[in-house]
């Protein structure tokens, strides 16, 4: 069983009676605008696994413009805004993405582009970040993946990255109400959102003990 604790002068204490906000957040992002996406299914499976005190919100890309400094020096478009101050302001970030063409997709590595703007307001820096992916081939996604993880590092995020979480043959893998079957890769979740979220305390020079077994709910934002 896995556990995370945190001690404060050497006296363990619970972290989530100190956030103000009462729960530890992650956001979700799935780097695939389809309604029927493999890596938005499984961030909602992650959602499943989570410990108890911990939300994971799932952000959708759709509507975010393509770059464009014009846009960025004469207004800061509303979404890109939005999805900005989500990243912002949770505790740490997980990225499902399928793999096109060798590597991620277009549409995410646009909202990273604009994530890390304006110059001087890189959104990802200092972030805890984890990475996963699902496809219908035999890699998992792991050529999207290692090509993500060049860009999150250039963006100076925290990067967690063990264990892996490449979900090959996907379209095997979640029934017919799009819901993970695969136990195995439902305990990697498991085990690397305990990383990401030990590693984000961590960060803050604190340890935190967080309770496994029980789940918080997803709530999808469009």
């Amino acid at each position: 069983m896995l556990s995370i604790y945190i001690y404060i002068i050497g006296h363990p204490i619970d972290y989530m009676a100190q956030k103000k906000e009462g729960t530890f957040s992650i956001l979700g992002i799935a780097g695939s605008l389809r309604r029927e996406s493999f890596n938005r299914a499984l961030l909602r499976a992650a959602s499943e696994v989570v410990p108890r005190g911990v939300t994971l919100d799932v952000f959708s890309l759709k509507g975010i413009p393509l770059f464009n400094q014009d846009l960025e020096e004469l207004r800061m478009p509303v979404r890109v805004k939005d999805f900005k101050d989500k990243i912002e302001g949770a505790d740490a970030v997980l990225i499902a993405t399928p793999e096109y063409t060798s590597s991620f997709p277009g549409v995410l590595k646009n909202a990273l582009d604009w994530a890390s703007r304006p110059h001087g307001h890189n959104s990802f820096e200092g972030k805890t970040v984890a990475v996963v992916s699902a496809s219908t081939g035999a890699l998992g996604g792991s050529r999207a993946q290692y090509h993500l993880r060049q860009v999150l590092l250039d963006l100076d995020a925290r990067l967690v990255t063990r264990p892996g979480v490449f979900l090959s043959y996907a379209h095997r893998k979640f029934n017919a109400n799009g819901e993970l079957t695969d136990d195995i890769a439902r305990s990697l979740l498991k085990e690397l959102l305990h990383n990401v979220i030990a590693t984000a305390i961590s960060s803050r020079g604190g340890r935190q003990e967080i309770a496994p077994g029980e789940t918080a709910s997803a709530m999808m934002t469009s």
